[in-house]
């Protein structure tokens, strides 16, 4: 019988780590805990880079800036937006949605689903209807309000430009079109969105609320993965993706290996054959740890 060299790996590690943010990196209270911090270290000192593929607009990416080695980047807006978090949140990419297709859009579900309210997500900051109930991360500051049909029209109010002063512009890109209803049920409200207005935008939803994100058409966490990592020259095969929301299944069916927190969204759970204990028993940290003793000399 051959024996195997003593330098043999049991199991080759990923190029790349793909990790959503909220319900699956980060613990319920928004924080990033010690072992998790360790492991992606651990993981960069071993030639593996990582990637924060979230939701979340750039400026609510100071919570895990410092823990991006290497590139520095993190893609954003559910696919949107790629930043370069070491360089202040600077923008690399955008993806943006038309707004031509956001007032299609908003017509569509006016019409399905009477007492929609809507706000936009722009690169210079949010701005929403006086209905819609935002939620606030502790630095939006002050945005501005209107009904979004004036938000659309080329003399928009304005809102903050991520916390640099100066402002944005009523005409920067749209990233992301956001609804709200305060009687649909979440997946409900996913489904009709979907069958009226999905031939225009992606749909998809992150919140356990009945708020839905709509970015342009093609738009999603796994395309823009999938461009970062031609990029790079990284095959899906290669990629070990996370998640727990319908927001990550494209970005989860994509990567080579994918893990399903066991906090995940049903639809989630059923599309991935990994799984890997909760966000807040530091999930992504415990996958990644046997990763790395896995690939250790035998």
């Amino acid at each position: 019988m051959t024996r195997l060299p003593v330098t043999h790996r049991v199991q080759r590690l990923p190029r790349l780590i793909a990790t959503d943010l909220d319900g699956t990196l980060l613990h319920d209270d928004k924080s990033v805990s010690a072992r998790t911090v360790a492991a992606l270290a651990a993981a960069e000192r071993a030639g593996v880079e990582v990637f924060f593929v979230t939701g979340r607009p750039a400026r609510w990416m100071d919570v895990v800036s410092e823990h991006v080695h290497g590139h520095g980047l993190a893609i954003c807006a559910n696919g949107a937006a790629v930043v370069d978090l070491h360089a202040g949140r600077s923008l690399v990419k955008v993806r943006e949605l038309p707004v031509p297709t956001a007032r299609e859009v908003v017509a569509a579900l006016r019409s399905a689903a009477p007492g929609a309210t809507f706000a936009l997500e722009r690169t210079s900051g949010m701005t929403y209807e006086p209905q819609y109930t935002p939620y606030f991360h502790g630095d939006d500051g002050p945005v501005a309000t209107a009904p979004i049909d004036k938000l659309l029209a080329s003399d928009a109010p304005v809102g903050q430009h991520d916390g640099q002063p100066g402002g944005g512009q009523c005409g920067d890109p749209v990233l992301k079109l956001l609804v709200r209803h305060a009687e649909l049920s979440p997946d409900g409200f996913l489904e009709l969105a979907r069958a009226v207005a999905g031939d225009l935008a992606e749909i998809t939803r992150s919140s356990p609320t009945t708020l839905l994100e709509i970015s342009g058409r093609g738009v999603s966490k796994a395309s823009t993965l999938a461009q970062c990592c031609a990029e790079r020259g990284i095959e899906p095969e290669d990629v070990i993706a996370f998640g727990d929301m319908p927001n990550d299944l494209e970005m989860l069916n994509w990567a080579g290996r994918s893990y399903a927190m066991s906090n995940a969204h049903p639809a989630v759970l059923a599309a991935t054959s990994h799984r890997t204990v909760g966000n807040n028993e530091d999930g992504v940290a415990a996958v990644i740890e046997r990763l790395l003793a896995a690939d250790l000399p035998r």
